[in-house]
């Protein structure tokens, strides 16, 4: 039997909080979104990440990066996308000026639904996060996350 690095062994149960925060948060919005939208937590993000494109130069994302900021591998994303279309949210055209780049809009469909969605979202996540906070291990997670200021990316609305 060999010692464990004290430190080591408290960042792996860090890692295990986080992960069990992540996972109630996320089991929360599934549960919502699915049962009051026919939404998934996934094609919730993908419409959310996609309604922040605009045009002009940056306006748009490439595939992998949507991959990314969904996280899911470019295969999935592009299953993603196609239930998607085919659901009348989103719609694919080429590129003016690289003729092999595609991008995705979302249709004023998908944008409804979002808007509808949003609340749903947003109130899922307060009631998971509040939860949570009755937990002594998940409780300094949850005021990490609401402490957090994140900065709206380049071009994206405030």
């Amino acid at each position: 039997m060999t010692a464990t690095d004290p430190a080591l062994t408290a960042l792996a149960q860090s890692w295990c909080a986080l992960s069990l925060l992540h996972g109630r948060i996320e089991a929360r919005l599934e549960r919502e979104l699915q049962a009051k939208h026919d939404l998934s937590v996934r094609e919730y993000s993908l419409l959310d990440v996609l309604s922040r494109q605009h045009s002009g130069p940056g306006g748009h994302l490439q595939m992998k990066q949507v991959a990314d900021a969904v996280v899911l591998s470019q295969s999935a994303t592009t299953r993603l996308v196609t239930r998607l279309e085919d659901r009348g949210l989103l719609g694919r055209y080429l590129c003016d000026t690289d003729r092999r780049g595609i991008y995705t809009d979302v249709t004023d469909a998908g944008l409804a639904l979002l808007a509808e969605a949003r609340p749903t979202n947003d109130t899922a996540l307060r009631e998971a996060l509040d939860e949570a906070a009755k937990s002594p291990e998940l409780a300094p997670l949850v005021q990490a996350v609401e402490g957090l200021r994140i900065p709206a990316p380049a071009g994206s609305p405030a």
